[in-house]
């Protein structure tokens, strides 16, 4: 029981910390990698755009990867995805193995992380096109978030644990970039 305890404090404060971390390090990146302007409202640059643009691109491509591996692994294991699909093959859930759903579930749960988290990017990636950021630091954080998601979903769907959570740890870095960047500017 002492073993436990020791153990649940050790993974709370790790898990506590993590995200305090990502966010320091975000911040003098910002601060001290990439330099920081004041906030002032504009049009957004050309450069910025196209940093967007090709993020924009690769999100849709991580989407596309994600419905499609969905659907071939209700192909593979015989599912379906409404109660009429079912009736009309004449299948059975009960009749599914326990790895079709895990597969199943593994595929969900990655394809609603991605949307989790591609929220809060499409607000602070706009919102920083519009605040005539330094150009690397919005083509760092912006194409970082989606090359974060990229590797997030291939290591996912893959059952690869530790490489997920290197990418999963660039994609809120990369949030956290964004988000820090537009606070940054407005005490600058």
């Amino acid at each position: 029981m002492v073993d436990e305890n020791k153990r649940i404090r050790k993974f709370t404060l790790i898990i506590v910390g993590y995200p305090i971390a990502l966010i320091l390090i975000s911040l003098l990146l910002n601060l001290f990698a990439f330099g920081v302007e004041p906030l002032k409202v504009a049009l957004p640059s050309h450069d910025v755009v196209v940093t967007l643009v090709i993020s924009s691109m690769l999100l849709l491509i991580n989407h596309s990867w994600l419905m499609t591996s969905t659907e071939l692994t209700r192909l593979i294991y015989k599912m379906y995805a409404s109660p009429e699909e079912w009736d009309e093959a004449g299948v059975r859930k009960e009749d599914v193995s326990n790895n079709g759903w895990v597969e199943l579930e593994r595929r969900h749960n990655a394809h609603r992380n991605a949307t989790e988290n591609t929220v809060y990017f499409g607000l602070l990636a706009l919102m920083i096109c519009f605040v005539t950021p330094v150009v690397i630091a919005a083509q760092i954080w912006i194409v970082g978030f989606a090359i974060g998601r990229l590797g997030y979903t291939f290591s996912a769907l893959r059952g690869n644990a530790g490489l997920r959570g290197i990418f999963m740890s660039i994609s809120l870095l990369s949030l956290y970039g964004l988000a820090g960047y537009l606070g940054l500017s407005l005490i600058v």
